[in-house]
């Protein structure tokens, strides 16, 4: 066995164990956000998500800026944490303050440009959460680059408790989108108070001139290319409202909600460990980095495909049996937003390789690229076929633009993908045959949203179980985990 390999070995392992932690503590706090979503859903109305939708836009917008890059520069820093915590630290805070009251200022003009005036207040009240990542941004990189997802999975699992019963408890009382906005800040601050303790790095204050210059080098180049991602995500709520209203927006945001349940569940805990794995490897030479990807694309892949299927043909009764007949419209969009989440999650898959490397301004040229086509994509769309065309433009635009542009920028950094492409194909055709299936009993169910919801689900997880995954893999990773169960017991 070669150096390289001991070294991809010997990261896969830690990184195994911290996706473990990542996947299951992202499992948890997706089914939480499932359900507190499905209480909010009954106690506000669909102009309500519609004025959270905005200020969600401004939220996630200054959140892929706020820490200038510093969390993922963190992570990639080649040298002892020591030497560089306390300038990062001291820049994150700083930054933070000054982006807050950037938007604080800002916010009647993002509300006025999505024609919902009454979102600036909530915009100011959710951004407060930009002040809390701001001073844990490296204490959270910490434990990122350290492989302590167990202790950043349980501070986010607390912040989700939080979170659920202030947004509860005043939607109950009447506030409306203030809920939303008030429980995004409740449990950020717990969770924030819980990864500032457990990383135990001390508190210090300063700057280093040559550690800021490399941070930022790295840093800024990062930031803007995840300023413009955050664009790319939010700029259909902006302007599904600035040209339908409030509503659609609304109804707009649940559809994408759904659609980003396999994104938020895999993506999520995947990059919990993808960053640190691939800095680790890149650090050897890039076969050992291309041997990694060969490694993981395929079994990502291999998850993702049954649920953006299944999501997409079962979206009538998903819909209308967990939300309630009156999110009806949103079912209409959901199809196409699943073709978006596959895209989504392998180009966010490919970005946290760029970032492993240290090729961060390929970041910002693979989201600019995405975003000019977007953009103009979508407002033509929108005003011609409503959110329908907003779902169609963002999935035409991902295949067509996204995807191209970032397999070429993964070969600049020498990943390459050729030889995983016949690994993709049996999941692949297995994905269509499940979707069938499902979509073929669902409709001979009956009448009841419900039974053809179960029905359909159950017939299409069986066929892709059955088909997706040969038995000797089957059998290999079976094996797998029974070592590494005997491993964790010795």
């Amino acid at each position: 066995m070669t150096a390289s390999d001991l070294s991809t070995d010997s990261i896969g392992r830690q990184a195994g164990r911290g996706f473990r932690w990542s996947l299951a503590g992202t499992l948890l706090s997706r089914v939480g956000g499932f359900a507190m979503g499905l209480v909010l859903a009954r106690l506000l109305a669909p102009a309500d998500f519609g004025v959270y939708a905005v200020a969600l836009a401004a939220m996630a917008f200054v959140m892929h800026i706020n820490d200038v890059g510093l969390i993922a520069a963190t992570v990639q820093w080649r040298g002892r944490l020591e030497d560089m915590a306390p300038t990062a630290a001291t820049i994150a805070a700083a930054f933070s303050v000054i982006v807050y009251v950037i938007f604080w200022f800002a916010a009647p003009l993002i509300a006025g440009i999505a024609h919902i005036p009454e979102a600036t207040n909530v915009i100011r009240l959710v951004t407060v959460g930009i002040l809390i990542d701001g001073i844990t941004a490296v204490r959270s990189a910490a434990l990122l680059r350290t492989f302590r997802q167990d202790k950043l999975m349980v501070a986010n699992l607390v912040g989700l408790v939080v979170n659920a019963a202030v947004a509860i408890g005043l939607a109950a009382g009447g506030a409306g989108p203030y809920s939303f906005a008030a429980g995004v800040v409740a449990g950020s601050a717990a969770t924030g108070v819980l990864v500032f303790i457990g990383a135990g790095l001390p508190v210090r204050i300063g700057v280093d001139p040559s550690v800021a210059r490399r941070l930022l080098a790295f840093g800024l180049p990062l930031a803007a290319g995840l300023g413009v991602e955050s664009i790319l995500l939010n700029a259909d709520y902006i302007i599904v409202g600035h040209l339908l209203g409030a509503t659609s927006v609304g109804e707009y945001l649940l559809a994408f909600n759904i659609s980003a349940w396999a994104l938020g569940v895999i993506s999520a805990a995947v990059r919990y460990v993808s960053i640190a794995g691939f800095s680790r490897l890149s650090e050897v030479d890039s076969a050992t980095l291309s041997a990694g990807v060969h490694r993981s694309l395929p079994l990502l892949f291999t998850g993702l495909v049954p649920i953006a299927v299944l999501t997409a043909v079962l979206a009538g009764p998903l819909v209308t049996t967990l939300y309630g007949e009156r999110w009806s419209p949103a079912a209409a969009v959901l199809g196409y937003l699943m073709i978006l989440t596959i895209v989504r999650v392998l180009t966010s898959f490919a970005l946290d390789i760029l970032m492993g490397a240290g090729a961060t301004r390929s970041t910002l040229w693979v989201n600019l690229g995405w975003a000019v086509a977007l953009i103009p994509a979508l407002i033509f769309a929108t005003h011609e076929f409503g959110i329908r065309g907003t779902a169609v433009a963002h999935a035409v635009v991902g295949i067509l633009v996204a995807a191209p542009v970032t397999i070429f920028t993964l070969h600049r950094v020498g990943v390459r993908l050729g030889p995983i492409v016949p690994a993709l194909i049996r999941p692949l055709l297995a994905g269509l045959a499940a979707g069938a299936a499902a979509l073929l009993v669902s409709q001979m169910a009956g009448p009841h949203d419900a039974v053809r919801l179960i029905a359909g689900g159950i017939v299409g997880v069986l066929v892709y179980g059955g088909l997706a995954v040969p038995r000797a893999q089957l059998r290999e990773w079976l094996g797998a985990l029974r070592r590494e169960q005997a491993h964790a017991i010795d």
